[in-house]
């Protein structure tokens, strides 16, 4: 199936589902609505997976699609291109930190190379996760010269999220948190911010893993530039300015959030770049949203403007900007006490226990009379 009939697959949660879930939360034990956040989680999950009796996360899977940047020539990072491959590397033998949070919750971790510019390692059953080679091209062109990539390219990108979703459910998997490896990333996620949120560039770009003063300056400068020669061709479209200013790791998020709609799973959202991908996502197919869940708020300068922009709400702030996957993977404990409380805990009547009245509700019903 190509780009645009899997595109086609997408259609909104149930809600009907979402209802039935909500009332489900409001017969338990326990002060109406309480929970908070986790209880929205779980009643929007209940859309997702189309039976509000059957909502369950208990494998989860954390894709890191691995790719460099040719922007790096500019000076907009700390280190080389060099580090995307020892990180990599590092994601097989649980020596980063992502890997090492993700094997103290049972989360299972997939490195893809999507786009690194370097040799895949070879899949090996002996090492607890290997790198899946998906790569397109070594790395991406230097957007502030030239086009990132092809819109060719871009699409397959796209793609190679998608049907990764796709082959992760058929292994049971029902849950996705989305990761990223590249040095150089968080600028072409800054240009994209900038150009998506109608954001000046200031305020969409960072400093990354660190930068210094002048470091900030010629990222900002890099930035602009990149975004002016996109302008200047006047090509609009999405798909084209994914192609111009993204890169293969944002772009296999990017069908990640697809691929969550289409195969009717949920995706979490990670950082900064991470959450550039889902708004690109939802540019792609505005419905995916619903399928779309935001951990934490990056530290990054856009981090809170992007999942405002995305209408969503996130659970922790811990001024995190790691990446990698690192918040989605804090936050899936999270979910899943919400959901256990949902499954297993007694009704009112079970407990006999009056309900509790929703004199909220009760209050908008009078208002609508």
């Amino acid at each position: 199936m190509d780009l645009q009939e899997q595109l086609k697959e997408i259609v909104p949660a149930n809600r009907m589902e979402m209802e039935k879930a909500k009332r489900h939360w409001d017969s338990l034990a326990k002060p109406l609505g309480s929970l908070g956040r986790l209880e929205e989680a779980v009643i929007r999950l209940a859309g997702i997976c189309g039976d509000y009796r059957k909502i369950k996360m208990e494998r989860a899977a954390l894709v890191v699609m691995c790719g460099d940047h040719g922007v790096v020539e500019e000076g907009v990072t700390q280190s080389d291109s060099s580090v995307t491959k020892i990180v990599a590397e590092g994601f097989t033998c649980e020596k980063t930190s992502v890997a090492i949070m993700a094997k103290s919750v049972g989360v299972d971790v997939f490195p893809v190379d999507i786009g690194m510019d370097t040799d895949t390692y070879p899949e090996s059953k002996v090492i607890p996760f290997a790198i899946l080679n998906r790569k397109i091209e070594n790395g991406t062109n230097n957007i502030v010269k030239e086009p990132a990539m092809t819109v060719e390219q871009c699409k397959k990108a796209l793609k190679i999220g998608i049907d990764l979703v796709g082959e992760l459910k058929k292994q049971g998997y029902d849950v996705i948190a989305t990761g990223e490896m590249g040095i150089g990333n968080t600028t072409p996620s800054s240009a994209l911010a900038s150009v998506l949120l109608d954001i000046p560039v200031e305020t969409a770009t960072g400093r990354g893993a660190g930068l210094s003063d002048e470091g900030l300056e010629r990222k900002i400068k890099a930035v602009k530039k990149a975004i002016a020669r996109f302008e200047g061709e006047q090509k609009k479209d999405i798909f084209s300015l994914l192609a111009h200013l993204g890169g293969y790791d944002i772009l296999g998020m990017t069908g990640l959030f697809l691929g969550g709609a289409i195969y009717k799973i949920p995706v979490l959202i990670d950082g900064f770049i991470s959450s550039v991908a889902a708004l690109c996502a939802t540019k792609i197919s505005p419905e995916s949203i619903d399928y779309i869940f935001a951990s934490h708020i990056s530290k990054e300068p856009a981090g809170q403007l992007l999942i405002e922009a995305l209408g969503l709400k996130a659970f922790i702030t811990c001024d995190m900007c790691l990446g990698e996957g690192t918040g989605a993977i804090a936050v899936l404990p999270l979910i899943q006490m919400g959901i256990d409380v949902y499954t297993k805990m007694r009704t009112f009547d079970e407990a006999d226990i009056e309900e509790y009245i929703d004199y909220n509700k009760k209050a908008e019903e009078k208002r609508n009379d």
